[in-house]
């Protein structure tokens, strides 16, 4: 979704960084073989998201949501000479498609899959975060902010995607919606909680940058 009207929005795209080709052929093999390429962070949010790592220069990254691996790369873009990526994801099938994009980039040796709920992974990993990029199951959001807090360091950064939640976070909810109601809460956390400051981003969906003081 696009919260700009569309001819000043593909101004901003033809006037920021452009796509990497290894990411065009990411994308272009995504769309082709997987379900809901829509998912796809994208060329500018990519950019959006390499640039913000690469002003951090992370030791250590961890995404939870990996899709077919585009943010992943993008994000690792920004890695200290010898940082690392930690990427979770609960899709079996993408390992191997998302591994294959890994070993053509500059990182793969640097990028670390674990496979099944963030919920249980992130409890398992001796680690602490200077970058974090949530981008996963909305109605887990709050529980992933809870659980990613107390390892993110002093000045580390939380992205979190679908902030805005294709408009719906102006608009009446359905009780039924457990998603956007899931996107509302966390939003207000964010917001609220003492131990971090953030700003809203309208880029594509919603980016919230959320810093640990």
């Amino acid at each position: 979704m696009h919260f700009l009207p569309e001819k000043l929005d593909d101004y901003v795209v033809a006037h920021s960084e452009e796509e990497p080709e290894l990411l065009q052929q990411l994308t272009r093999e995504t769309y082709q073989k997987i379900l809901r390429p829509i998912m796809l962070s994208g060329p500018y949010q990519g950019r959006v998201l390499s640039m913000i790592s690469k002003l951090i220069r992370p030791k250590t990254i961890l995404e939870l949501g990996t899709f077919t691996g585009y943010a992943t790369l993008c994000l690792a873009e920004g890695l200290q000479s010898d940082g690392e990526v930690h990427t979770i994801d609960v899709n079996e099938e993408l390992v191997d498609f998302q591994r294959n994009y890994f070993n053509k980039s500059d990182y793969g040796q640097y990028i670390h899959q674990h496979l099944g709920s963030a919920i249980d992974i992130i409890p398992t990993l001796d680690l602490t975060f200077d970058l974090v990029f949530i981008d996963a199951d909305k109605p887990n959001y709050v529980n992933y902010f809870h659980l990613i807090i107390d390892k993110l360091n002093p000045g580390g950064i939380i992205l979190s995607d679908n902030v805005l939640w294709h408009g719906k976070v102006v608009e009446p909810v359905d009780e039924k919606d457990s998603s956007t109601k899931a996107v509302l809460e966390f939003n207000s956390l964010l917001k609220n909680d003492t131990r971090i400051e953030t700003v809203v981003l309208p880029i594509r969906d919603g980016l919230t940058i959320s810093r640990k003081k």
